[in-house]
């Protein structure tokens, strides 16, 4: 098979979807692999290194898309790279379709099998590709919380940490997944004072446990929520529902009762945002402010830092793109049946629930659209 790897082009993204560790593992497998020249400069991979390794480094991404059986990306593709998707091929990147019913028609036109690294799960129905980012963007919200409650950010002017006789901030983390328990690590270890909230007792035992009641763990629910936030300084939003779109968990209207310059960082913006005003923003713009609170909501937070980030991504995908290149997407979907709902559009049809619900149209399953069974 041919393994395409195309230079990502979403603004401020500078991860690539193979490192030169996956050339090699590809190239030994039997495999081609084209890298567009300087795909992976931003993680710090010069084509040397994948040359190196066996792969072959093309010009543009138009002789990646006129070549390869599979293409491999990192963040969703854009209008100019759908334009050059083939029925023929396969699309495996990261997606977030729920909220994008534009891309989401656009990908069917192309009839190309187009498979999430959000939704494919692993025996336990966890979520394998996508736990290394929210990791990563946990970690992320943290710091970015406390560097915008600095009074020249904008913020309120706190220390997350507080210092001997002044208070530490107080965090609110919504959502006691990866994301949420990763965010909750990074405060707990700046000192902070930490309410994490979920709808699961077990997700909160769990935390609680793992924490060693260094952290405060609330049911979630709408007055909960509202109680905490006038005592707030940083809520963190890590609200997940695998394939579809955010609820929203704060209104704009209970904005009201957070403090002038209090922070909201909206993790779960890839899938619509988790509060009412948010918005995606970017790296280079990454806050606005609505109601005295300021809202931070980059759409590729783990884009930031992209050497630790190309480098836990492709660990986890590394197995699924050898086995969708040995065994093509039948095959590997049939050795592994967590690869199902990664499918989330082929031959023109939405294959995925949570997406066919979020975008409004209906829900083929996956046997159906690719007339296996």
């Amino acid at each position: 098979m041919k393994v395409g790897v195309p230079t990502e082009i979403k603004e401020e993204e500078y991860r690539v979807a193979l490192t030169a560790v996956g050339a090699r593992e590809l190239a030994e497998h039997g495999h081609e692999v084209l890298v567009q020249k300087g795909a992976g400069e931003g993680s710090a991979i010069a084509d040397a290194d994948y040359e190196a390794q066996g792969a072959r480094i093309v010009d543009s991404a138009a002789a990646i898309f006129a070549e390869a059986d599979m293409i491999l990306g990192v963040k969703e593709p854009q209008p100019v790279e759908v334009e050059m998707l083939q029925p023929e091929q396969t699309l495996f990147t990261y997606l977030h379709l729920a909220p994008a019913p534009d891309l989401t028609r656009g990908l069917c036109g192309t009839g190309a099998t187009c498979i999430a690294y959000e939704t494919v799960e692993d025996a336990a129905g966890r979520l394998p590709l996508l736990a290394p980012m929210s990791e990563i963007a946990g970690r992320i919200a943290t710091q970015a919380g406390a560097f915008f409650l600095e009074k020249p950010m904008g913020g309120r002017g706190i220390l997350l940490g507080g210092v001997p006789g002044v208070a530490a901030a107080n965090v609110m983390v919504i959502g006691a997944g990866a994301v949420g328990i990763n965010a909750a690590q990074m405060a707990v270890g700046m000192a902070a004072d930490v309410f994490l909230f979920d709808l699961s007792i077990d997700a909160l035992r769990r935390a609680d446990l793992q924490f060693a009641g260094s952290l405060s763990t609330v049911f979630s629910s709408t007055l909960s929520i509202e109680e905490m936030l006038p005592r707030v300084d940083l809520v963190i939003g890590a609200v997940l529902v695998q394939g579809a779109r955010a609820p929203h968990v704060i209104k704009r209207e209970q904005l009201a009762l957070m403090k002038p310059g209090a922070v909201l960082v909206d993790v779960a913006i890839d899938q619509g945002g988790c509060f009412e005003t948010s918005k995606p923003t970017t790296h280079t713009d990454p806050v606005y402010e609505v109601d005295g609170v300021t809202h931070y909501c980059v759409a590729n937070m783990p884009g930031a830092v992209p050497i630790t980030s190309t480098q836990a991504l492709t660990n986890a995908t590394l197995p699924y793109v050898l086995s969708l290149a040995d065994n093509g997407v039948e095959g590997a979907l049939e050795r592994d049946p967590g690869l199902v709902p990664g499918v989330n559009v082929a031959a023109g049809k939405v294959t995925h629930p949570g997406v066919a619900e979020g975008v409004g149209t209906d829900h083929v399953p996956v046997a159906d659209a690719l007339g296996i069974g």
